[in-house]
């Protein structure tokens, strides 16, 4: 058995308190049976899409204004107040932030408040798919206060808004939180039908939620993200990571090599010229359509135990699927010891290239160059990488039946190169001379 010892990262205040106090007693509001009875939070009722990708909704051409708005108004009003209730661990805009020289534009930021010592922990790293412990921390232990809203499908298919909703303990509600140790202003975290008690594993349903709320943010600057147990999860209860960031993140940027279009009309490419391997998928006729592609891609990760990080950009309309084997070498010893001493754990945001750095030397001696290096020990081999890919499409194919040339097009690669950038970013200068360097990694099945 591979096991890494590290000191996590408080995402509630709760969680630092058990480790203190052998997690005995409540009395603290919480979001199990001995406090929820009787509770009441905000409640965001979204409407469901059913619209082509980047189109009108077919349901109702009509675009209504909303009774509130997501992003700045609810979101970051909710998160404000909690800041000025003093939930956080520390004043996240209080950190410096950069961006690095170089054709990738990297962001540095300096963030000792995350590195705060904690009760160690091993966490198993060879088992993405591990059941949920209810002795260990979980989001039900949360108290109410660092709860912002639930976040739920409209029954009447129209956007609605309840300031003081009960929470339906017999249907489980999805509720959106604060991270108590924020990367960005507006850092939150996704919680799927958190009374379920869901183990950190992607399924279709908590997939498409999590696009909903991208796409219901309605910004570009808003992005979600995903950690796999085995890449950088901390807590073993089903959750997605969201901020507001506005400038581009690196992988948004990076070139991509078309590879195929499935039924749906979701086309599949891979990046191009980027530090770590990784899948782009866009498109579809529906956001079910996408969804559920990205979704049986991870599930199928999953079942053979390749951990991963997905981020989710462009309001739902792009989402980069990331398998990698960084928490492995780890393991195996097969990292540098001055990769190490940076304690960086790359998840989907420093995957992305949003580097949390927690030491200032390293801030200050930050490079695209360092960045690049570190990057290119989280991706897979490029045979790894082809073997993976191999299985995705077969797992994806079988359920495209009625599309035929699928299984045709899975080794045929569209030379189809063309920058990932939002609106507001100038094209990306395609003369990248970047070696594309990763070793190979063991992935256990």
């Amino acid at each position: 058995m591979l096991r890494i010892k590290r000191v996590p990262t408080a995402v509630s205040n709760f969680q630092k308190e058990e480790a203190e106090e052998g997690g005995g007693g409540c009395g603290r509001n919480c979001l199990q049976k001995c406090c929820i009875p009787g509770a009441k939070l905000p409640l965001y009722a979204f409407k469901r899409l059913n619209k082509i990708s980047g189109g009108k909704d077919l349901l109702n051409p009509e675009d209504k204004e909303p009774p509130v708005a997501f992003l700045d108004s609810l979101l970051l009003g909710e998160w404000e107040d909690r800041a000025q209730k003093g939930l956080f661990r520390y004043d996240v805009t209080a950190c410096e932030t950069k961006v690095i020289p170089g054709e990738y534009g990297f962001i540095a930021q300096l963030n000792e408040g995350r590195h705060l010592k904690k009760r160690p922990t091993e966490f198993r790293v060879d088992k993405v798919l591990q059941p949920f412990d209810g002795s260990k921390f979980n989001f039900t232990k949360v108290g109410q206060e660092e709860v912002l809203f639930q976040f739920e499908a409209s029954e009447d298919n129209e956007i609605q808004f309840f300031p003081n909703a009960p929470i339906d303990v017999e249907n489980s509600p999805s509720v959106v939180a604060i991270n108590v140790s924020p990367i960005e202003y507006g850092h939150v975290l996704l919680i799927p039908r958190i009374l379920e008690c869901l183990p950190q594993r992607i399924d279709r349903d908590s997939f498409l939620l999590a696009l909903y709320m991208a796409a219901e943010a309605g910004n570009p600057y808003f992005r979600l993200g995903y950690n796999s147990l085995g890449a950088f999860a901390t807590i073993n209860h089903l959750h997605f990571q969201a901020y507001y960031l506005a400038v581009p993140f690196p992988i948004e940027k990076a070139l991509t090599r078309k590879i195929t279009t499935f039924k749906g009309g979701v086309v599949i490419s891979e990046l191009s010229n980027y530090p770590v391997r990784g899948f782009v998928f866009e498109g579809g006729n529906t956001m079910e359509d996408l969804s559920n592609a990205v979704s049986d891609s991870c599930i199928c990760l999953q079942e053979n135990n390749i951990p991963f990080n997905v981020f989710i950009s462009d309001s739902a309309k792009r989402i980069f699927l990331l398998p990698q084997c960084y928490a492995e070498k780890q393991a195996l010893g097969e990292v540098s010891p001055e990769l190490l001493d940076t304690q960086v754990n790359p998840a989907v945001w420093e995957i992305s290239g949003h580097m949390v750095l927690k030491r200032k030397k390293d801030y200050e001696e930050a490079s695209e160059a360092n960045a690049w290096r570190l990057l290119a020990e989280v991706s897979l081999s490029e045979e790894r990488f082809q073997e993976v890919k191999a299985l995705i499409f077969e797992v994806i194919s079988c359920r495209d039946k009625g599309n035929p040339s699928v299984s045709e097009s899975l080794l045929e690669e569209e030379p189809d190169d063309k920058p990932q950038s939002l609106e507001e970013v100038d094209a990306l200068n395609k003369g990248s001379r970047h070696p594309m360097v990763s070793g190979e990694c063991l992935v256990l099945h």
